[in-house]
């Protein structure tokens, strides 16, 4: 059995203030390319071996020999799963660059085990399973659902203090909203080189040291989101969406971000001064994007031109369903 599980861009954070009996909150977007694609087979010993296709890089073989028997032993003692699995993970992307690979290889791994045994459970069922999702759930929707994603955060009973996902055993968020992305709209991701990802105790430090936010953001980053940025999507306006998503990186936990870490900033603005709508940055990055089209279409030139490598430029599409399992 093979599964196909979409990568995902994280927008923005909605509220990292918590005054108005939520946290959390997000907001993104279901990718076609890159995908994790991992393939199973039940086998009569127990434990899980992982084998690799040639194409997969030795950080993302890391993260998998991690992540993949870390969630297998949990969807194993849960759902009374005796037997073994092989694995063999055929396509990847990094660890730690914006795209969401710790949930997809989690919940893909718990999808195919249930699968085999028969078993039904929903995204968000897996995710709570394998403790994903705990902070933001749009790596969870963008697996079952795909599309352009809003979720509600979690409520202060459940969730108390402010975590990122890979810290939080809260259980992931809320699903308010789900809109197919324009087809016709291309989105462009752009990989600048870095020394250092933010991941692990560095994100929970960032968290814990730096929030609350100030309300007035929280309101502003919510404004943007209810009033520009869902409407300039359903409307097709890939001008003002992608202006949007500009204004998005000045308030609220983007720009917090960005204040953390100002090296992709003057990359950022050479792709808006070189004619891209807006550009964004991914969760804590390295991933960049902008959505272009026809009229647009300099933009991918012109953005590998400012990194000086093709290589860490990628054009791709939205993917507006969720993963695929063939059997």
């Amino acid at each position: 059995m093979i599964i196909r599980a979409p990568s995902r861009l994280h927008i923005s954070l909605i509220d990292l203030n918590g005054s108005y009996k939520r946290i959390d909150g997000g907001v993104g977007l279901a990718l076609s390319d890159p995908q994790f694609v991992l393939e199973s087979q039940e086998t009569n010993e127990k434990g899980y071996t992982i084998e690799f296709a040639d194409c997969v890089s030795e950080e993302s073989k890391k993260e998998s020999l991690n992540k993949i028997p870390s969630a297998a032993e949990k969807i194993a003692k849960l759902c009374d799963i005796e037997s073994g699995f092989h694995f063999k993970v055929l396509e990847s992307y990094p660890p730690h660059c914006g795209l969401g690979s710790g949930t997809q290889i989690a919940v893909a791994t718990a999808h195919l085990m249930t699968e085999t045994a028969g078993l039904k459970f929903t995204s968000r069922e897996l995710s709570t399973m394998v403790g994903r999702g705990g902070t933001s759930g749009i790596g969870t929707f963008a697996h079952d659902l795909g599309g352009f994603i809003v979720d509600g955060g979690h409520s202060l009973e459940e969730k108390p203090g402010f975590l990122p996902s890979s810290a939080s055993t809260a259980k992931p968020a809320q699903l308010i909203a789900r809109y197919d992305f324009p087809e016709e709209w291309n989105i462009l991701l752009a990989t600048p080189e870095v020394e250092e990802h933010v991941n692990g105790q560095q994100e929970v430090n960032v968290f814990q040291t730096y929030c609350p936010i100030p309300k007035t953001e929280v309101e502003q980053v919510s404004h943007l989101i209810l009033m520009n940025l869902i409407p300039f999507l359903l409307e097709k306006d890939i001008v003002n969406f992608g202006w949007a998503i500009k204004e998005l990186q000045k308030v609220g936990f983007n720009k917090l971000e960005h204040s953390l870490d100002a090296s992709f900033l003057p990359t950022m603005n050479a792709i808006d001064e070189a004619g891209a709508y807006g550009t964004g940055i991914s969760s804590f990055g390295p991933t960049l994007y902008t959505v272009f089209d026809d009229k647009n279409k300099d933009i991918v030139k012109a953005t590998a031109e400012i990194l000086g490598d093709e290589s860490r430029v990628k054009v791709t599409k939205a993917q507006n369903h969720g993963f695929v399992l063939e059997k």
